[in-house]
């Protein structure tokens, strides 16, 4: 095991780098602007973030109606933010999955993945892997990991409350990451970052 400042590296044997698998970032298709418009205004009519009582001044009632505008497209906004992270979480599983196949194949390499039960909580090595590697993502990679293992499919946006989307979101897949990573037995150690190139590819 190498060490490096406060990060521990597993040691692999050769000098070799090992290609793996494309991270292959599929879109998740969402519904039009205007259907979600028409559910996001209904959450905030619902859960009353805003006045629904007619107003008799039209001053007061365009602004309020440019307040209820404004909310519900922050809404659709935090919700395609949701699907965008949701979408890149699925596609790190798919690959951690691709990752352990080549792993598999290789005896250098096979040593290093201990057989566990799916999802291998283990595997976090592959998410710091691709922090290390990745750049400009989009999304928070453990945040994105955690929401793809918090929703096996992306809810539509009426499921949510508005509370959700403006301020679980994101500590909900945080926790969620740190649970699934926290699960695996110690010691769990990095993936030398020098030693793997892949790609990776919008689709």
């Amino acid at each position: 095991m190498d060490i490096l400042g406060e990060r521990k590296f597993v040691e692999i044997p050769g000098d070799r780098t090992h290609e793996l698998p494309p991270l292959l970032v599929r879109s998740t298709p969402v519904k039009s602007m205007d259907k979600m418009m028409h559910m996001a205004s209904d959450i905030l009519l619902t859960e009353d973030l805003i006045s629904s009582m007619p107003l008799l001044d039209p001053k007061l009632e365009m602004e309020f109606e440019r307040r209820r505008m404004d909310m519900a497209l922050n809404l659709v906004d935090q919700y395609q933010h949701f699907m965008q992270s949701w979408a890149w979480g699925d596609s790190i599983l798919e690959w951690i999955r691709h990752c352990e196949n080549a792993f598999e194949l290789r005896s250098d390499l096979r040593p290093l993945l201990r057989a566990d039960v799916w999802p291998h909580a283990g595997r976090k090595s592959f998410v710091i892997l691709l922090e290390d590697k990745a750049k400009e993502v989009p999304v928070n990679l453990e945040g994105a990991v955690g929401m793809r293992l918090t929703f096996r499919q992306p809810p539509p946006i009426g499921y949510f409350s508005d509370q959700f989307l403006f301020y679980l979101n994101g500590s909900l897949a945080q926790s969620a990451f740190q649970t699934w990573a926290g699960m695996s037995g110690d010691p769990v150690s990095d993936l030398p970052p020098e030693r793997f190139r892949f790609d990776v590819v919008t689709m």
